[in-house]
């Protein structure tokens, strides 16, 4: 028996933070979803209700994150470093958050139009939250590394789409707008698109570190 299956056999049972990384995992996915939704969405009402529905969204990861904290004091024994449960918690409360915070500023700025920029992101967002749940999902037992390497890669790749569209769109949005006012609005909200996309990166890379110290 070598010595990471040595490790894998002491490794405690209970799967608490399992349970709960899976639960936030899914919480992105409808978060993700509706964001998406609400983009590609033509009727303005209809898409400001979406809007509205992510605050609940981040609400929910708020209590799961605060339930992962909260049995990381309880618990001794933990199934991977305490270090690496913290980061992923707070990275993928991260996500939760700038979903929102895009969300939020569309409302607040009252931008009517959503343009093919954010119709993109979204999508782009939208894929690699679906990559970081499914690795999520194999941290459970391990036993499809091959699953989380490639969920892991997706998230990367999908984060550089995300850089070259932000690139596009500020070039684009220099080159043709005039409203200057308009123009920091448009600004900020694609930077904050972007940010998600970061996020769901820096959360791959605590997988990928997990995987590495106990695969």
């Amino acid at each position: 028996m070598g010595f990471n299956s040595i490790v894998k056999a002491f490794l405690p049972q209970d799967k608490v933070f399992y349970n709960l990384f899976e639960q936030v995992g899914g919480n992105l996915i409808k978060m993700a979803n509706t964001f998406h939704s609400a983009i590609n969405e033509q009727d303005h009402t209809s898409r400001m209700q979406l809007f509205r529905q992510l605050e609940e969204g981040e609400h929910t990861n708020d209590d799961i994150t605060h339930k992962i904290f909260v049995e990381l004091g309880q618990n001794f024994i933990t199934p991977f470093d305490r270090e690496d449960i913290h980061y992923l918690a707070t990275s993928l409360d991260d996500v939760a958050d700038f979903i929102y915070a895009s969300s939020k500023k569309i409302i607040n700025y009252q931008v009517a139009e959503m343009d093919e920029f954010m119709r993109r992101m979204s999508g782009v967002v939208r894929d690699a939250v679906i990559a970081l749940d499914k690795a999520l999902h194999e941290l459970r037992n391990m036993k499809n590394l091959r699953a989380i390497t490639e969920s892991c890669v997706k998230i990367n790749s999908l984060e550089n789409q995300a850089d070259d569209l932000l690139d596009n769109a500020i070039i684009e949005l220099f080159a043709h707008q005039s409203d200057a006012i308009k123009l920091v609005k448009l600004k900020d909200i694609y930077q904050d698109m972007e940010i998600i996309t970061d996020k769901c990166e820096d959360a791959a890379n605590v997988i990928e570190s997990i995987i590495i110290k106990y695969a």
